[in-house]
């Protein structure tokens, strides 16, 4: 009886570091994703596709990012369902609201205010910080961000690299956002050449140099279960 008992508490405590290590990595990832992000949106030289939409969106609606980004994620969901023809995930909404909540919050209190910093430097931070922030969120394995989750379906459906659907995706954001008005410069380039390219290789140096499991998007990306 001693053994079983012991058996069974040994698996609930692996069962609870397991998903434990799954929730950290995913809320660092937002939280890095985040800031990231912020600080395009600071440096005024252009900003990541998705927040350059809900900028865009936010000079004719009286709405907010995050509900902006959630109504992006809605989309991306809606189509994953209806192409992998399974039911609808629900925790890629999450991450939207949750990161682009944080923006709000960031661009409310403006902490980089007064802060001098060279602005080729905070948008190479801002990139690393983006890019390491979705590895860590795909690598989690729940949340994955709804774009990401498209890109990820297209490339297991059409073969295609990670970082050109998921380019696609957000080239047709940069384009819609910019015609409505939100911002678009050398910051915007930076994310799309910068964050876009430097995902997988961060999600294998994850795996290889810090031994952090990759739940999300394997070598051959095919579409997770989360």
């Amino acid at each position: 009886m001693n053994t079983i008992v012991e058996r069974e508490a040994s698996t609930n405590s692996t069962y609870v570091a397991k998903h434990s290590r799954k929730l950290t990595k995913y809320l660092a990832g937002c939280l890095f994703f985040s800031v990231g992000a912020y600080l395009f949106i600071n440096s005024e030289l252009g900003t990541d596709p998705l927040d350059t939409f809900a900028l865009g969106v936010l000079r004719h609606l009286p709405l907010t990012v995050g509900i902006v980004q959630t109504s992006v994620a809605v989309v991306c969901v809606a189509i994953v369902a209806l192409w992998a023809r399974r039911r609808p995930l629900v925790a890629p909404l999450l991450t939207f609201f949750l990161c682009g909540s944080l923006i709000d919050l960031e661009r409310k209190l403006d902490w980089m205010q007064g802060v001098d910093v060279p602005h080729i430097a905070v948008l190479t931070v801002a990139t690393v910080l983006c890019a390491y922030g979705s590895a860590l969120i795909i690598m989690s394995g729940f949340g994955i961000r709804s774009i990401d989750l498209l890109a990820i379906e297209m490339t297991r459906k059409w073969r295609w690299p990670f970082w050109i659907g998921k380019g696609v995706i957000e080239m047709s954001l940069l384009v819609t956002g910019y015609l409505l008005g939100g911002p678009a410069g050398i910051g915007t380039v930076f994310f799309l050449v910068g964050v876009d390219l430097l995902i997988q290789p961060l999600i294998r140096a994850s795996t290889k140099v810090l031994g952090l499991v990759n739940h999300g998007l394997p070598d051959r990306a095919r579409a997770p279960h989360v």
